[in-house]
């Protein structure tokens, strides 16, 4: 596929396009990037894409142009929220890919961390970053999603529960698991080691997130 035709096929885009349950952001995700790569918008084995979840400590976030909002401007506080951004090789620009955002769709990184930063709550928000290891890694059999007594918090999707390639069927809570504490303060050059040989990636703050993936070949 060419740039030109690549192009074309992103302008054409709709969210409704793809799976998406609401609050079930994780996985919505998971087959966002499935099909990115079967459609050839990503590379085929998603070495272009990175799953980002966002959260903190309290598991409260506060995210805007939400679709999920009843408030004008769009915020909502969320547990923890998860996206996916392409990276591209060539130069271009990095894409954020967030299927209950209002924004653009997909909006550029840039964009969506000026949106992000014209607010007061940068402070409380921390970004883990996975490479392609997650779509062979991640599971789960949504038991986050029941009550004590076992009913369901929001509907499920209709699909049955994501497995890991190990077997695995329960690993969202390791995923979603943000602590100050494990916050990197800096950029260390091997950090992009980390992101692609780490199962679980590495916890930045809001204002790295844009240098990181600069930095990322």
């Amino acid at each position: 596929m060419t740039t030109s035709e690549l192009q074309l096929q992103l302008n054409n885009l709709d969210a409704s396009l793809f799976n998406h349950t609401p609050f079930y952001c994780e996985e919505n995700v998971y087959f966002l990037c499935k099909k990115l790569c079967s459609s050839q918008i990503a590379d085929a084995q998603g070495s272009d894409l990175f799953v980002v979840f966002i959260s903190n400590d309290n598991k409260q976030i506060p995210l805007w142009h939400q679709k999920a909002s009843h408030r004008a401007d769009g915020v909502i506080l969320w547990d923890y929220h998860v996206i996916c951004v392409q990276r591209k090789k060539d130069g271009g620009t990095h894409l954020v890919w967030d299927l209950d955002s209002s924004l653009p769709f997909p909006c550029p990184l840039a964009a969506m961390c000026q949106k992000l930063s014209g607010h007061h709550f940068s402070s409380f928000r921390s970004f883990r970053v996975y490479a392609p290891l997650f779509l062979r890694h991640f599971a789960s059999d949504r038991r986050h999603m029941k009550d004590s007594e076992g009913n369901w918090t929001a509907q499920p999707p209709p699909y049955e529960p994501i497995v890991a390639e190990d077997g695995s069927v329960h690993n969202l809570n390791e995923y979603m698991e943000i602590r100050a504490a494990d916050v990197l303060t800096d950029l260390p050059p091997e950090l992009t080691s980390a992101v692609f040989g780490q199962k679980h990636g590495v916890v930045i703050g809001e204002a790295h997130l844009e240098e990181l993936f600069s930095q990322i070949p």
